[in-house]
Order: structure tokens, then C-alpha cells, then sequence
């Protein structure tokens, strides 16, 4: 009755815990229905097996948190019959799925006495087809290369060369990779000849809490950064008392007064506004508010938002222009639809609108869009701009962009096509119809600037954007890269378009808008546009972030999931959230740039940080949303909001046919 139980936990497990974040190789998937995990803990243990979490057992091995172990067996590619080699036996979970999938599985441990009670667990389980070998894991096992695959469940900062000289040609090597052990990078190594080897990056890896065998949580990192934790709650209690005497309190973004923000700004070009949600209304109307004291007070020229260009430039032509209807709203009609569709952007457009009514042409302040997502619409408008200006040269960029065409339906399957031998990329025919538009600037900008700047956006929007759809399965580190470069050199675009005294807000997530040098994705190569900002205009650039304890969100559960409102957890002990929250003060703007020493010395020690995006799963909260930062180096200013409430969505039936985005947006 028990094994029933257990089979039925698997399937569920499988279904939600595995499938459900994204693993659909069916040889992965059935081998995780089938290996009991029940079967490598102690029986007091079994109540938390199926939970999506690692279980630290006493002898010091670990069984894998389910969907890592599935993620990295499917970036193995295996297809079944292959001789494996694996690199740190440990519990021997790992080694049970493989052996379920390959013929012959090769796994070499250090530890004799975790090598002994593996080879009794397997052996239970009938696993005929596994050699295990007691040994240096960094020689791997020679005697039997060549290996089509090579599994190194241990981190490191870097691969072994005798592990890469045992693959086979074609064969890959899946490690995670990175100096940090609770947050790596998934790396696979393939051998694409004798002497040479392509590196991809797969995802990010935040390591989960671990269970221990007496069912206390550990963190999956080292022991000494859980008890560093614990010793500083002994501390908070006076740091949170130092906030509390440097913030400035307020009761509610409309009357906040903002006289010392301003002047902290300064003279700075160009402000970044974050959020730590997509889908908090107290982000959105405090952003809001702060913008309109930045154009009415400071003079500020453009707003540009982590948003899509073509979506974005209709909001301008409403908000500019009174080209569209004020009943008529229609941009941003695609999932997710509630990030910038929702009643609280709506009141900010209205009131941009009317601000804007009464200005001059050159004084009425724009609205853009600086993200890279909407290949086909920014295709769309740039032949439509060129059949008005140009036809022979639009005719010659449609015969070019109609090497994008058999993908319309989803961009990532160009992405996965351009990666084969049977499909080139279409990259010099994108570029090449944008060397046009620049090459003809005088000649096209002399008609209509403003069409003009439209049309060069559109055209490098779909050049990167190729580039993006086609790099984005060389790993998230590439993608996240390219996206927040094209956002930032959008930005400086726009700033030279508008003239040298232009100054611009931008709207983005935190994890856009704070320095990423602050933060531990710096440890995986990545940067964002507040990092590029900082480096570009230095004292000019005024970075300011926003947090929250608890409340509501406005989210989903999975990509093009229906949008749901879900309460936000509580923060978790020792994050800079739990920090804020126990100052006991409601909501608060804290100089970070201009506070004491002593203060900014206290926020400078690394701490967890919470980020939701569009997509909210608060049954694996850490793993998915929180990072390590330094709150004092990431921004110039926070605004706390203790509790926040969802934004509220306007109505809207989305665009039929329009590709999607998923998983590259935060």
C-alpha cells in the first residue's frame, strides 16, 4: 500500500515539480517516475522525499532537489544506449535515474564509505548496468573512455581537462559551474573534434535549503554562511533602529514629500526607477508620482520603459501626438498583459497626456519602449516605413526578412533551427536592412525625424532580437547580456535623438536597475543597464530601488498562465527585506548615496535579496526568487512599501498569433 503511495507522490512530482518548471525529455521524465527516491534516506526522511528539495543525509551525501537533477540529465541529451561517466557518486540517486536511461553507467566517488552504501542502495534496486569506482573524481575513469556523456554532480570553478579529453567526439559534459555554492551556473562542455570544445551556458542554478537528517533546514550552501546568518540577528536589531533614524517616513505616495529626493538627484541625466514585483500597484503609483515632480521640477524629456518599442511608441503617439483616441488603448495586448495594462499606467498616461497638451511640440515629453521582444511587429513597421519613403529599398528588406518568416508563429524555434547545420541564421540579412536605413539617414530623417528614429529602432530591434532568439540557447548568461545591452544602447539613442540636454526615467525591475555589480550576477558574467549606466554617465545616473515584506501580487504561475493575485510570503530571516521590515515602519524613502558611513557600511555586507517578475512561485520562494546583493553598492535610494497590493488589470483580449517571450523576460 506504501509503494502505491510512493508511485503516486513520483507521478506528482514529475507532473509538478519537474515538467511543470520546464523538463519535457520523455527519457528524463520516465526514469524520474520510476527510481524511488524513497529508497536513498532513512525512513523518518520519507514524509519530505517528494517535496522539491535536496535531502542532506547524515552521512553527508545529498539526494539531488528533483528538478535540478532533471535539468541537468536533460541537458545531457541522452537518448538512451549510451555509456556514461559520472563524477561524485554521493547517494547514488544521480547515478539510479542514469542507469535507467544508459546502457552503461561509469560513477567514480571519493568517499569509500558513501561508495560502499551506494553500491548496497543500487544493488537493492537492481541496477545491474553501474560500475562505481572509489577514486580521484578529478581523473575520472580512463580505463573505459570513451565516454558519449559526462554528469559532474559536484560544483567547481572550473572543468578538469582529463574529464573534457575522456568525451567522445559529440559527445557533452554537464557541470555547474562557479565560485558562489549557492548560486551556480549550469555549463555544457561538447567535444566538437579532437582538440576542440564549444562551451554553452544552460541556466542559473540557485542551490535550494537542504534537508537534514533530523529534518532541520540547512542551507545548501556551506555551514559557515548559515551560522554567519544567525550570528547577525543578534546585530539587525540595532541596524534596523539606524534605518528607522535615517529614512524619511511617508504615509502614501501622493503625499509623500519628495523635496530630498529631488535634491539628491541633482543634476543627474538619467533616473532608473525600479520594482521588485511586475504586478505591485504601490511601485507603479510611487514611480508615478516621483516621475511627475522629475518633468514638471527638473525638466526631464522622455520616459522609457522595460516595455516593447512598437507597443510603447503608440502609448507616445496618444500621449504626443493625440493620434489615438482617448477610449482607444490597445497596446500592450499580449501576455503578460497586467505588467503595463493596468489601471494605475493608465492614470500616469492620462496624466502625461494632459501635462503634454499644454506644451510645445520640442517641450512635450515622450514615452518608449527600450525592450527587444517584438521581432515581427518592429518587421511590420519598418517595411511599412520604407514602402512610404523608399519602395525599391523596402522591396529589397522584405526579400530579407523573409528569411524570418517560416518562425513567425515562435521566434525560439528559430533560435533552436539557426543552432543545426540544415538552417543558416538570418543575421546578415537583418543587419544588412539596417545598414541601409543608417546609410540613407540624411536622405530618410530629412522627411519625418521622428519616423525616421521609429523605423532605425524598429530595424536594430529585429537585428538584435535575431541575434537574441538565435544565442539564447548558448545559455541565460548570453541572452540576459545581449537584452540589457540593446535596452541600454536604445536608451542612448533616444538621449542623442532628444538632444544633449535631454535628460530621461527609466522604468525597469530592480534587477534591471541596480548596479548588477552588487549582486551575485556579477559571479555569472551578467550586467544590466543599471550597471551600464553607472559606468557611462557615473554621477548622472541615480539608481532607485523598491521592496516589500508581504501583501499581493498580480502574477502567474507559469508562462501564459492566466494572471492570478497571490499573497507574497512573509521575507525570509536575514534578507534585506526582513531587515526593512523590522524597523516597524510602514513605508519609507532611505538614502543610500548621501547616509552615514556607518550606515552604508552596515549595508554593505552581502544579504539575500527578494525579485518577482511576471511569474510567481512562492513553493520554491528561494531557489526562484532571491539572489545575494549589496544593497548599499545596487542603489542610490530604496523605497520600502511593508505591504503592497496587486496592481489592478484593464480589460483586454490578448493579440491571437503573437510569438511569445518565455523564459528570457524578468
Amino acid at each position: 500500500m506504501e509503494e502505491d503511495r510512493f508511485a503516486s507522490l513520483r507521478r506528482d512530482m514529475v507532473d509538478n515539480q519537474v515538467a511543470g518548471r520546464g523538463v519535457h525529455a520523455p527519457l528524463v521524465l520516465e526514469a524520474m517516475r520510476c527510481v524511488p527516491r524513497e529508497a536513498f534516506v532513512s525512513e523518518d526522511l520519507h514524509e519530505f522525499i517528494y517535496e522539491d528539495t535536496a535531502i542532506a543525509r547524515a552521512d553527508g551525501s545529498t539526494v539531488a532537489q528533483p528538478s535540478v537533477v532533471a535539468m541537468m540529465l536533460e541537458a545531457l541529451g541522452l537518448e538512451g544506449g549510451e555509456k556514461v561517466l559520472e563524477i561524485g557518486t554521493g547517494s547514488g540517486y544521480a547515478t539510479a535515474l542514469l542507469a535507467r536511461i544508459a546502457a552503461q553507467v561509469f560513477s567514480v566517488e571519493p568517499d569509500a564509505a558513501l561508495a560502499a552504501k551506494a553500491v548496497a542502495t543500487l544493488g537493492r534496486l537492481g541496477r545491474r548496468n553501474v560500475h562505481l569506482l572509489h577514486g580521484d573524481i578529478d581523473a575520472g575513469w580512463p580505463a573505459h573512455a570513451p565516454f558519449g556523456a559526462i554528469l559532474v554532480n559536484a560544483g567547481g570553478t572550473h572543468i578538469p581537462d582529463a574529464l573534457k579529453q575522456q568525451l567522445r567526439v559529440g559527445g557533452c559534459l554537464v557541470m555547474p559551474m562557479g565560485a558562489d555554492p549557492e548560486v551556480r551556473e549550469l555549463v555544457r562542455v561538447t567535444r566538437v573534434s579532437a582538440d576542440a570544445y564549444r562551451s554553452q551556458d544552460i541556466a542559473d542554478l540557485r542551490l535550494p535549503v537542504s534537508l537534514a537528517s533530523d529534518g532541520r533546514a540547512l542551507s545548501a550552501g556551506d555551514l559557515t554562511r548559515v551560522e554567519a546568518r544567525a550570528a547577525r540577528t543578534t546585530t539587525d536589531a540595532a541596524l534596523a533602529e539606524a534605518i528607522a533614524a535615517s529614512c524619511e517616513r511617508f504615509a502614501t505616495p501622493q503625499g509623500a514629500a519628495l523635496e530630498g529626493l529631488l535634491r539628491r538627484v541633482g543634476d543627474a541625466r538619467v533616473v532608473l526607477l525600479g520594482e521588485a514585483t511586475h504586478g505591485s500597484s504601490e511601485f507603479y503609483s510611487m514611480r508615478e508620482r516621483i516621475t511627475r515632480e522629475l518633468i514638471v521640477r527638473k525638466g526631464f524629456s522622455f520616459v522609457a520603459i522595460e516595455g516593447d518599442w512598437p507597443d510603447a511608441a503608440r502609448i507616445d503617439h496618444y500621449v504626443r501626438q493625440a493620434r489615438v483616441a482617448p477610449t482607444e488603448w490597445t497596446a500592450f495586448a499580449r501576455f503578460p498583459v497586467w505588467m503595463w495594462r493596468n489601471r494605475e499606467m493608465r492614470s500616469f498616461v492620462d496624466w502625461l497626456r494632459q501635462h503634454n497638451a499644454g506644451a510645445s511640440g520640442a517641450r512635450k515629453v515622450a514615452f518608449h519602449g527600450l525592450d527587444l521582444y517584438s521581432l515581427y511587429h518592429s518587421i511590420r513597421s519598418v517595411l511599412r516605413y520604407l514602402d512610404d519613403v523608399d519602395p525599391k529599398t523596402a522591396a529589397v528588406a522584405r526579400h530579407r526578412y523573409a528569411c524570418l518568416t517560416p518562425w513567425q508563429p515562435d521566434p525560439a524555434t528559430y533560435g533552436r533551427a539557426a543552432l543545426t547545420s540544415a538552417y543558416h541564421s538570418c543575421e546578415r540579412e537583418v543587419v544588412s536592412t539596417l545598414g541601409d536605413l543608417l546609410k540613407k539617414h540624411a536622405e530618410y530623417a530629412d522627411q519625418d525625424g521622428e519616423r525616421f528614429l521609429d523605423a532605425v529602432q524598429n530595424a536594430r530591434l529585429v537585428a538584435n532580437a535575431e541575434r537574441y532568439y538565435r544565442i539564447m540557447y548558448y545559455g541565460s548568461r548570453a541572452a540576459w547580456n545581449l537584452r540589457d545591452s540593446h535596452m541600454f544602447e536604445t536608451l542612448k539613442n533616444l538621449l542623442a535623438f532628444h538632444g544633449p540636454q535631454s535628460k530621461a526615467v527609466v522604468w525597469a525591475h530592480n534587477s534591471h536597475v541596480g548596479d548588477s555589480a552588487a549582486t551575485d550576477m556579477s559571479l555569472r558574467g551578467e550586467f544590466n543597464i543599471g550597471h551600464l549606466c553607472r559606468k557611462e554617465f557615473g554621477h548622472a545616473a541615480f539608481l532607485l530601488g523598491f521592496g516589500t515584506h508581504q501583501g499581493t501580487v498580480a502574477a502567474a504561475s507559469d508562462w501564459d498562465a492566466p494572471m492570478q493575485v497571490m499573497p507574497v510570503r512573509p521575507s525570509m530571516p536575514g534578507s534585506y527585506e526582513r531587515l526593512f521590515h523590522d524597523t516597524e515602519i510602514a513605508r519609507f524613502l532611505l538614502p543610500l548615496r548621501d547616509a552615514a558611513n556607518d550606515l552604508v557600511d552596515a549595508l554593505s555586507q552581502p544579504r539575500l535579496e527578494r525579485a518577482i517578475g511576471v511569474i510567481y512561485r512562492p513553493q520554491t520562494e528561494y531557489q526562484s526568487h532571491y539572489f545575494n546583493a549589496v544593497l548599499a553598492r545596487q542603489f542610490d535610494e530604496y523605497i520600502w512599501f511593508d505591504e503592497t497590493r496587486a496592481v489592478t488589470p484593464l480589460k483586454t483580449e490578448e493579440v491571437e498569433g503573437v510569438p511569445e517571450t518565455y523564459p528570457f523576460g524578468v
